[in-house]
């Protein structure tokens, strides 16, 4: 196989974001739960005839040498290299971005991952699983959780990840227009970081007693967010009208759940013009398990 086309990187939704310490190294201990949606960017990978990793189209604010997609599938290849004692062939990437960077949606960090997935896949490197999420861990903290592919009850740095079950709903999302740099919202020195910790049995409680509007917890991360960037402030004010809305990350996307398409879609049809806004459903798995799993059918 020379290419895999049309896999699709999902965004993600934190259906709550507590943060419960901080270690001698700086970083924040969290506790959240990571939802998949079915809004997606997506990717096409072709195998090159040299070692050469290169990005074909452009990403305005994401330089080629910067973006995680051409760094990971470069830590990927060094792999391969250790393991199998020469380099694979290199591969080109081509990005159809619709996931709005500074979102709390993940984009980045799961264009990472189903670069990883495909191109394990395409150079039959052979790593399981759990291999690439250890591999993947030191660009970023998120992208082991696209690559774990289900929801998941997320613990520590957001690396320690247990599955749960989730909400079968849609959601209504506020792109509030502007992008929340994460390093601004982590040092401000009035972020919450001494949220009492919780257990998978609280959600799932919750969850069982709410049904799909899941109010669980919060997003300690959103008070700064909304201080610091009042569109999203403005955002979770009118979204709130409707449900339980909160920021996703740390921001700027607001978002709500509803039980139906067409409660989202009456929703939907209010939003103010000045924002953008879209419904997604909730994903049980990842979609590129399906997408592999029927690539190594066909061959």
């Amino acid at each position: 196989m020379r290419s895999l086309h049309h896999c699709p990187a999902p965004a993600k939704l934190n259906l709550f974001l507590h943060v419960t310490g901080r270690r001698a190294d700086g970083y924040h201990l969290l506790q959240s739960v990571f939802q998949l949606i079915d809004r997606a960017d997506t990717l096409h990978f072709d195998l090159r005839d040299d070692e050469q990793i290169v990005r074909t189209n452009d990403v305005p604010g994401v330089p080629e040498e910067q973006d995680l997609i051409v760094r990971a599938l470069r830590l990927l290849q060094a792999e391969y290299a250790r393991r199998h004692g020469g380099l694979p062939p290199g591969i080109e990437v081509r990005v159809e971005k619709i996931l709005p960077m500074g979102g709390g949606l993940g984009g980045g960090s799961s264009d990472a991952a189903t670069a990883l997935m495909a191109a394990n896949h395409l150079w039959q490197a052979g790593l399981a699983q759990q291999e690439l999420m250890i591999l993947a861990l030191p660009l970023g903290a998120d992208i082991p959780f696209f690559l774990f592919g289900e929801t998941a009850f997320a613990e520590g740095i957001g690396e320690a990840l247990q599955a749960v079950r989730g909400p079968d709903c849609w959601y209504v999302v506020l792109e509030p227009g502007v992008s929340v740099p994460t390093p601004a919202i982590f040092s401000a020195p009035d972020l919450t970081r001494d949220t009492e910790p919780v257990i998978i049995a609280d959600f799932s409680s919750s969850y069982a007693e709410s049904g799909s509007r899941i109010g669980f917890g919060k997003n300690d991360l959103q008070d700064v967010a909304e201080r610091l960037f009042p569109p999203v402030r403005e955002a979770v004010e009118w979204l709130g009208s409707y449900g339980d809305a909160r920021m996703t990350g740390s921001g700027a996307c607001v978002f709500c759940a509803f039980s139906s398409e067409r409660d989202a879609d009456l929703v939907l049809a209010r939003v103010p013009g000045k924002w953008k806004a879209w419904k997604a459903h909730s994903l049980g798995s990842h979609p590129m398990k399906s997408l592999l799993q029927n690539q190594a059918v066909m061959e």
